[in-house]
């Protein structure tokens, strides 16, 4: 675990623990490594509830609810996809907030509309409404879903929650 990361952990601990907020993931392309980081930190059990792997299309339209029509119409490494997928997965999970990544890691899968590294996140926190972030990250597949790894955790340390009453 490098030393930014550890710093990100230490933020996202900080900042769920003291809202009393429960987190979850959905993750496609980073199979998993999100929560893999998420708990590598001691106490991770008081503020992570779990996460999910949906990286098949069937799974993401079976777990966490993605439309069929948004997978047809704008594809699984889309804004729209991201947005269901934290939407259901804070819905399935039973958490405050939820992020999910979908992205394409390679080496192939690429297009002119979404290029080799192109990966969008999707956050969703309870009363507030869904956003979407997206990234074209430079590398191999490794690289690819490293950097994801980084930027999600990155979206998670500045993640504005209320404290739960």
């Amino acid at each position: 675990m490098s030393n930014s990361n550890q710093a990100l952990l230490l933020e996202i601990s900080k900042r769920f623990i003291a809202a009393g907020a429960k987190l979850g993931v959905v993750e496609s392309c980073t199979g998993g490594a999100i929560g893999a980081a998420l708990t590598s930190i001691a106490g991770s059990s008081e503020w992570f509830e779990g996460g999910l792997i949906t990286y098949s299309n069937r799974v993401k339209t079976k777990s966490v609810y993605v439309r069929e029509s948004t997978l047809d119409q704008h594809g699984a490494v889309s804004e729209e996809c991201v947005k269901e997928m934290a939407n259901g997965g804070m819905i399935a999970l039973g958490v405050d907030c939820c992020l999910s990544v979908s992205g394409i890691a390679g080496p192939g899968g690429g297009s002119a509309d979404k290029p080799l590294g192109t990966v969008w996140f999707g956050l969703a926190v309870r009363h507030k409404s869904i956003e979407a972030h997206h990234f074209v990250f430079v590398g191999d597949r490794e690289s690819v879903r490293a950097q994801a790894v980084q930027e999600g955790l990155t979206i998670l340390s500045n993640v504005s929650l209320k404290k739960a009453v």
